[in-house]
């Protein structure tokens, strides 16, 4: 039995993607990791919450690195009826002048406090559409831009429909970056005021009803992570739920901007940190962007040795992470103790996944993030000589991260890692993680040593 989704007013937390486990493959990356986690406290905190998502049936992807250093990608499916209940709602939103069924399956975050947090991931896979449409919610960021369109329909439009269906009372409506921002769009439609027609005999949209009731975190500082359309595509695939004159209002002149659309009908917008505010209001100026910094579910992430540590001397850590300003409490041999054990768990890690025996009394640096240019993981390596001069015996490196399947750059930026990795032969012991669980050859961090 899944919770009743009606029987308070609730905040819906808008997502593309949401990490809550591995076998649930619907995340990519920080946007949906921080978004699991919002979840999680929510739940502990027992917010009346309930977030919306896509399905990903064939998850993000599955990275394997071939001998050249070069990643390949395969489909990491999986079943959600392994995991969750397919509800009974459907809704129907328009996608190249068809009527796309969405339909939602139900999957509940459980807290140790008692909290329960319901998660709807949106389905377009039904019997009931075109072969074309239901691949639509099949792999996340996959595709073309045509591609990314229909799934910011199916979340936006589809996502705020099938709550409506549900009978869910929504009081906000929390938009965690552009891809949900078609939400408003939907809204817009709802809060049109019929009776008031102005001289040309057009509706007056009420935006204010709008921006009341929505909230918008924007995540990315550089303007590749900002979604745009163009309006020639955006008429094609979506048509004109509101007067394209409108959307051009709101979304911008030339192109539809998300972000731009959520900035301008959202009462409350923030930065994922105090510096992303500054740098947020320079890009999109006359906008207020507040920052509230990034924080993580310290219960998920913390190591079992270290869970074990804190149980002892900080009892309640778990459900009061504010109780960590007791950690001077803890005997700093029992904290190098916990710390020694959980990283002889990474090294086992990395000698199963990579062949690669590494040192835990060696000091180790780990870089795990999704491999877009702008994170810059090839920094490290800029001076060879210097990076070998100063870490030999004395330091090993630990990657991960995949690169978007079109992202060639991406690849690009892993396979010179890996290159760099190989040209400090045994002088500094590497590994590269592949995001799969079968063994890779040890050959990859070692081929390239001359040229």
């Amino acid at each position: 039995m899944v919770t009743e989704l009606n029987s308070e007013p609730k905040i819906a937390y808008f997502s593309m993607e949401i990490g809550l486990q591995p076998d649930i493959p619907t995340y990519s990356g920080g946007l949906g990791v921080l978004a699991g986690d919002t979840i999680r406290s929510a739940a502990d905190l027992k917010l009346p919450m309930v977030a919306v998502t896509l399905i990903s049936r064939r998850g993000y992807f599955t990275q394997q690195i071939n001998n050249d250093g070069w990643q390949e990608e395969h489909p990491a499916d999986w079943n959600p009826a392994d995991f969750m209940e397919l509800l009974p709602a459907r809704v129907t939103v328009p996608v190249e002048g068809r009527e796309v069924v969405v339909r939602a399956w139900q999957f509940d975050v459980l807290s140790p406090t008692g909290g329960v947090l319901p998660i709807l991931y949106l389905d377009t896979s039904a019997e009931e559409n075109d072969e074309r449409d239901r691949g639509i919610t099949d792999t996340l960021y996959g595709g073309d831009r045509r591609y990314r369109l229909k799934q910011e329909i199916v979340l936006g439009l589809g996502g705020c429909r099938m709550l409506e269906e549900l009978g869910v009372h929504v009081k906000k409506y929390h938009m965690n970056e552009g891809h949900a921002s078609l939400l408003t769009v939907d809204l817009l439609r709802r809060h049109k005021q019929d009776i008031e027609r102005v001289w040309d005999e057009s509706l007056v949209w009420n935006f204010d009803a709008v921006r009341d009731i929505c909230m918008f975190t924007t995540h990315t500082p550089v303007e590749a992570g900002h979604d745009h359309f163009e309006y020639d595509l955006v008429q094609e695939v979506l048509g004109e739920p509101v007067p394209i004159d409108v959307l051009k209002q709101l979304g911008g002149s030339d192109e539809l901007n998300m972000t731009l659309l959520a900035l301008n009908l959202s009462s409350y917008v923030n930065g994922v940190a105090k510096k992303h505010g500054e740098v947020s209001q320079e890009m999109f100026r006359g906008y207020a962007i507040h920052s509230i910094t990034n924080g993580i579910h310290s219960f998920t992430w913390t190591s079992e040795p270290f869970k074990e540590l804190f149980d002892q001397y900080i009892p309640g850590w778990a459900n009061e992470p504010e109780l960590f300003v007791r950690v001077d409490n803890v005997p700093d041999e029992a904290i190098w103790s916990a710390h020694q054990a959980s990283k002889k768990k990474l090294m086992n890690v990395v000698l199963e996944r990579t062949g690669v025996v590494m040192d835990p009394d060696v000091l180790t640096i780990g870089f795990a993030r999704r491999a877009a240019t702008y994170k810059r993981a090839d920094l490290l390596f800029r001076d060879m000589e210097r990076l070998r001069k100063m870490g030999k015996g004395r330091l090993q490196i630990v990657y991960a991260g995949k690169a978007h399947p079109q992202d060639q750059l991406g690849k690009e930026m892993i396979q010179r890692v890996i290159r760099s990795m190989g040209e400090l032969g045994d002088d500094i012991e590497t590994a590269y993680l592949p995001g799969m669980t079968s063994p890779w050859p040890r050959s990859w961090c070692r081929v390239w040593t001359s040229g």
